[in-house]
C-alpha cells in the first residue's frame, strides 16, 4: 500500500530549529514531486515547499531563506529543515506526493493542492514566543 509517514514535529521556542521527515512506502519519491503543506487552527491549508524529480526546490515566500527541503533517495525520504522558527510557523505539517511526473515541474504545478493524490496524516509543530 502507499503510505506517507511524517515525523519530527514538536514544541520549540521561537528562533529554534526542527527537521521534519516524510518517509514513503509503495512509491518512489525520486519519480514524482513531494510537497509540504501546513494548516494552522482557523486557517486553510497552505503550500510550504516542494521538491521535484530534478531536485529542483520550491518555497512559499513566508519560509524562503529559513526552510530547506531535501530528499534522500536511498531512504526514500524527504526532509524539511526549518530554522529561525516563528510563532506563525506553528501548524500541522503534512507531506503529499503526486503521480509520476515529468522531470521538471513548475511553481503553478507544485503549489496546487489538486496536483497531489496521496497525503500523510501530518505532524504537529508548535512554536512559542
Amino acid at each position: 500500500q502507499v503510505q506517507l509517514v511524517e515525523s519530527g514535529g514538536r514544541f520549540v521556542q521561537a528562533g529554534g530549529s526542527l527537521r521534519l521527515s516524510c518517509a514513503a512506502s509503495g512509491r518512489t519519491l525520486r519519480d514524482r514531486v513531494t510537497g509540504w503543506f501546513r494548516q494552522a487552527p482557523g486557517k486553510e491549508r497552505e503550500f510550504v515547499s516542494a521538491i521535484d524529480r530534478s531536485g529542483g526546490t520550491y518555497y512559499s515566500d513566508s519560509v524562503k531563506g529559513r526552510f530547506t527541503i531535501s530528499r534522500d533517495n536511498a531512504k526514500n525520504t524527504v526532509f524539511l529543515q526549518m530554522n529561525s522558527l516563528k510563532p506563525e510557523d506553528a501548524a500541522v505539517y503534512i507531506c503529499a506526493i503526486t503521480p509520476r511526473t515529468a522531470f521538471y515541474a513548475s511553481d503553478a504545478y507544485v503549489t496546487t493542492q489538486a496536483t497531489y493524490d496521496t497525503w500523510g496524516q501530518g505532524t504537529q509543530v508548535s512554536v512559542s514566543s
